[in-house]
């Protein structure tokens, strides 16, 4: 099985995440924005990976606009965020984004990273914002997230692990072995 992993990213969590996924597949790896239909209906496996800004997965449009090309070929897609990995949080990212013509496509999640001196200016503004109305709420009832948020403070964290790919890699061989 030939495939390529392409990739939105940000800050470079994504990226690294797809390219651990290239060493242990020997797929193929392109940035989404770059990637042209053409080239991407060559392969067998398509994987897709983005970070979540604003619930949203970065780069999911490409798959959106050129699914019905892509009939017949293993698609995955995986996203990252800063916030640890929580079922109901992370059932409301793929109702929200994997629907119609994508429910069904397998999604994962890999933890991200925190860096706000790395931020753009828009991102850390909009991201100290969401720390003020975070601060104000009692922890009692602050959604993962938004405990993800107040621990993270203006401090870099960096929780990529190499372990989070382990079920991408499986969904892909699952599709070979079928």
């Amino acid at each position: 099985m030939n495939g390529i992993i392409l990739y939105g990213s940000k800050y470079g969590t994504t990226k690294r995440y797809a390219e651990w996924i290239a060493e242990e597949t020997g797929f193929d790896i392109a940035e989404v924005k770059k990637a042209k239909i053409a080239d991407v209906k060559q392969y067998d496996a398509v994987i897709l990976g983005g970070g979540i800004y604003a619930s949203g997965i970065m780069g999911l449009s490409f798959l959106k606009k050129h699914i019905s090309e892509l009939q017949g070929k293993k698609i995955v897609v995986f996203c990252d965020g800063a916030s640890p990995y929580e079922e109901n949080a992370f059932r409301k990212i793929v109702e929200f984004n994997m629907k119609d013509e994508l429910a069904g496509i397998p999604c994962f999640y890999c933890r991200g990273a925190w860096d706000p001196d790395g931020m753009g200016m828009i991102d850390r503004n909009l991201c100290r914002m969401l720390q003020n109305a975070v601060k104000k709420k009692d922890p009692n009832e602050c959604e993962i997230w938004e405990k993800a948020l107040k621990e993270a403070g203006s401090e870099k964290h960096d929780w990529t692990d190499r372990s989070y790919i382990a079920p991408i890699i499986e969904a892909v061989k699952q599709a070979n072995d079928g």
